[in-house]
């Protein structure tokens, strides 16, 4: 979400695509030679890569606990180019913004990976914005599921796992409302113009997972919200038909 401005923006015109399309999406499994898993997504003009590292041992909080299954958790940076502005590098603690989106984001991830495949286990996700045109929390949860299935089809291939271990495909999209119209996967000016912005996560049966976001400025109608939510379900549902034809 962005600050509100001091004056309303002019609501940005769409070429190309009608209210209820997304951007294109360009999915590459994997791309990084050393990783277990790895994706890279370009959405419009933002573009994410993904990798998945899968290591011995349970993170702190679940050591001692009895606890036997694995654990998942995300990490998320951009990239000081990835903006229109450099961006300085994250080097020592993460900002509120990132902490925020990294847990968005192993959230998602952990709502669809069995874990008790991954027995004392700890698989961490780093989500890396290569440029960023809004909407890189939704591109970076579709790369780490698509970076996840990598690693899946790998583990099942060399017989590590005997069955697979995602349990739903998911992916997220942003939908918002720019003047009186609702539009989903907003890119940066749409969402930088916009007066309710959510970030909605879901399966690709239509399951919600996690909303994520608010209006800007002034409150926002219970019916209209449920509308936004309902569209930003329509819009994954679509956005994994395609991606799930990309990954095989």
């Amino acid at each position: 979400m962005t600050d509100a401005p001091d004056t309303p923006r002019a609501a940005p015109t769409r070429t190309g695509r009608g209210p209820s399309e997304v951007r294109p999406i360009d999915l590459e499994l994997g791309v990084n030679r050393y990783a277990e898993g790895s994706a890279r997504v370009t959405w419009g003009h933002t573009e994410v890569l993904a990798t998945v590292t899968v290591a011995a041992g349970l993170p702190r909080h679940l050591r001692g606990s009895g606890a036997s299954d694995g654990w998942l958790t995300a990490e998320y940076a951009l990239l000081p180019r990835a903006t229109h502005e450099r961006t300085v590098r994250e080097r020592r603690y993460a900002s509120g913004r990132t902490q925020e989106i990294q847990r968005l984001i192993g959230r998602a991830l952990r709502a669809t990976v069995a874990l008790e495949h991954f027995r004392n286990h700890t698989l961490t996700v780093d989500v890396d914005v290569l440029q960023a045109d809004g909407g890189t929390r939704c591109a970076g949860i579709l790369a780490g599921w698509a970076a996840l299935h990598d690693l899946a089809d790998r583990r099942i291939r060399d017989g590590s796992l005997d069955e697979w271990p995602l349990r739903d495909d998911i992916a997220a999209v942003s939908v918002g409302l720019i003047g009186d119209e609702a539009r989903v996967d907003l890119d940066y000016e749409e969402d930088a113009a916009a007066s309710a912005d959510l970030n909605v996560v879901a399966t690709s049966d239509g399951r919600l997972i996690e909303v994520q976001g608010g209006a800007e400025g002034h409150p926002l109608e219970a019916e209209r919200y449920v509308q936004l939510v309902a569209k930003g379900i329509s819009a994954v549902q679509r956005v994994l038909t395609d991606a799930k034809a990309a990954v095989g």
